[in-house]
């Protein structure tokens, strides 16, 4: 079996093919749009890619027409001899995949399917639009500081109405920055009926929300990301998304401190997964008076004012926990 390695690029990719023996069969460059078809010419071989923006959508075009795909993790390849004496080119990272690949089994990563990524890409989209009106709405209330202007309280949508309303003369930088406000909060309100309708149309998401506490958000994550639910038969495996709280025990000796050990908590698990297992474990203990105690006590445990800092960790996990029982739990949705 032919090793086709591709080193892939925005526009261009570097392709080199070697035989099982490792003789080098063709070395040429290929627009990164026309890998396709470039592969359904190919026998069926072995395609070697290192994990990028493009990796997924090239593995994709090669399931399709028969081949063997392995999508290097990029914490792997330097051990392999990519970019090896501070040299690295598109030739030379492609000739060292192909004749790796030759030699041992490359692991690779999970490829998720296409539903999968969309969801991400719904959710990641809508992280940025979030991302972007907190800076803009903090650029004006730093503006509102400057002038001695206190605002009444409020959230973050009516905050272009509060200042109209309390600023005789807003400056027309101002103003610009206010109708910016205005305009990411209608394409967040887009954005989040949009992850609704996804939601409300997975069954697995459907049964997640009706665990108390876990809304359209967090499900379509947490399903996005956990694509096969019967991966998650150890318990411990789900603490990998959520965040676990035994990070600190992973972290090395010298950083043992508790500030140490809750910034591994926090930055343990998945990063876009990280704020909602604390969520959910509230919504469980300001929602949930009745139903299953597991689903009380995860919330009870937020609630500790002396354990604040270590419980939340611990209250993502068991939330995580039951992600993955619920998403497998058969019968209809409560």
């Amino acid at each position: 079996m032919d090793q086709i390695a591709v080193a892939l690029g925005g526009w261009e990719s570097q392709i080199c093919v070697r035989s099982s023996d490792g003789t080098v069969l063709e070395e040429r460059r290929c627009q990164t749009s026309l890998l396709g078809a470039y592969l359904s010419a190919r026998p069926q071989s072995r395609v070697v890619v290192e994990t990028c923006s493009e990796a997924f959508g090239v593995a994709d075009a090669a399931l399709e027409v028969g081949h063997e795909v392995r999508v290097v993790p990029a914490t792997l390849v330097r051990s392999l001899g990519v970019g090896a004496r501070r040299t690295k080119t598109d030739r030379r990272d492609a000739r060292a995949l192909s004749e790796v690949s030759c030699r041992i089994e490359l692991p690779s990563v999970h490829i998720p399917s296409a539903p999968s990524r969309e969801r991400k890409a719904l959710c990641s989209m809508r992280d940025a639009l979030v991302r972007a009106r907190t800076q803009v709405s903090n650029g004006v209330r730093g503006w509102l500081r400057t002038q001695g202007v206190r605002l009444r309280s409020g959230s973050v949508d009516t905050l272009p109405a509060r200042v109209r309303a309390q600023v005789p003369t807003v400056p027309s930088y101002v103003t610009r920055q206010l109708d910016t406000i205005d305009a990411l909060t209608r394409s967040l309100a887009a954005a989040d009926h949009d992850v609704r309708c996804a939601a409300k149309a997975d069954p697995t998401c459907r049964r997640l929300m009706s665990v108390p506490g876990v809304g359209a958000n967090t499900a379509l994550r947490f399903v996005a990301h956990a694509t096969r639910p019967g991966a998650f038969r150890v318990r411990t495996r789900s603490k990998r998304i959520w965040g676990s709280p035994l990070a600190s025990a992973r972290a090395p000796r010298s950083s043992s401190g508790p500030a140490s050990r809750r910034r591994a908590r926090r930055r343990s698990g998945i990063r876009w997964c990280r704020p909602r297992g604390p969520r959910a474990a509230v919504g469980a203990r300001t929602r949930c008076t009745i139903g299953p105690a597991r689903c009380r006590s995860a919330g009870a445990s937020v609630w500790r004012p002396s354990r604040w800092r270590a419980s939340w960790p611990a209250s993502s996990t068991r939330c995580g926990a039951m992600g993955p029982a619920t998403s497998q739990r058969r019968g209809a949705p409560r």
